[in-house]
């Protein structure tokens, strides 16, 4: 979505309620790819966040009448998903939770040397790259709820702390407080473990056929490196305040955005060419 003021995009907001297809088109394929990345970080995996973006984006369009303007609409789009996704319990790590002593423990314990070549023709390379991509987006799952959605909000999409914390329901002291301390938790476990991020001596191409024997990446499903990656200061500029709250961003460069799959698009183009666009008025 190009910059708006909040007056254009209330402005919006009035045309889509009152039935302008147009202005209800511009307005979510303006917002789909925050939601669907926020969703990726907070569900770990591309089926699970593709699932949820529906879901969230047909929620946005179906509560479309109840933004009063009282804040920006991204923020109030952040409201919508992180509520959602807070309580999302379809998804794989809802049924299989992971820690990161369970995730330490199976660096330190897993037997990789006797493991036989299972890349199937791919080359080592693009797996490593999709491991190292998988792994990091996954270790977000050690991280309970909260702590998950405090640090992709801080990290990956640096939302001012009042902001964030009138999303979550937290003082923006608090925010910046767990915010700092859950970095800090993650920079320490990469520091240790991992050796593409930090100094441990965990590396991806040491580890791809056991990542491929433990289903954890599939040469014939690489959703990284098959999406298209966006410059990050294309999701920075949907929202408007920005604020560095400590010097360990670089740490976590993996938190890269990408587009929302063609079948999310695809799906709400849908929704808008049907009738049940009438919904939006009545809601």
């Amino acid at each position: 979505m190009n910059r708006k003021t909040n007056e254009e995009l209330r402005a919006l907001v009035d045309k889509a309620t009152s039935g302008d297809k147009k202005a209800l088109e511009t307005l979510v394929t303006g917002v789909q790819d925050i939601v669907f990345n926020l969703s990726l970080r907070m569900l770990g995996t591309f089926a699970d966040a593709e699932d949820a973006t529906q879901d969230i984006l047909l929620k946005i369009i179906t509560h479309l009448s109840s933004f009063r303007g009282d804040s920006s609409f991204t923020t109030w789009v952040f409201s919508i998903a992180t509520n959602h996704l807070k309580n999302y319990k379809k998804h794989m790590f809802a049924h299989y939770p992971l820690s990161f002593e369970y995730y330490g423990d199976d660096i330190e314990k897993g037997k990789i040397q006797d493991i036989p070549d299972l890349t199937q023709n791919v080359e080592k390379e693009i797996l490593a790259e999709e491991l190292k991509m998988s792994c990091t987006n996954v270790m977000l799952q050690c991280l309970d709820t909260e702590s998950r959605c405090i640090f992709i909000l801080g990290t990956m999409f640096k939302i001012d702390s009042r902001i964030a914390g009138d999303i979550l329901g937290i003082t923006p002291e608090t925010y910046r407080q767990r915010l700092s301390r859950i970095r800090k938790k993650m920079a320490d476990f990469l520091g240790q473990y991992c050796g593409e991020y930090g100094g441990g001596k965990c590396k991806c191409k040491d580890r791809v056929n056991y990542a491929i024997q433990s289903h954890r990446i599939s040469p014939l499903q690489l959703d990284y490196m098959t999406a298209t990656e966006i410059p990050i200061q294309t999701m920075l500029d949907v929202k408007n305040a920005m604020e560095e709250i400590d010097n360990l961003s670089q740490d976590f460069s993996f938190c890269k955005p990408y587009q929302s799959p063609e079948s999310i698009k695809r799906l709400i183009q849908e929704f808008l060419d049907s009738t049940q666009l009438s919904i939006v008025q009545k809601s």
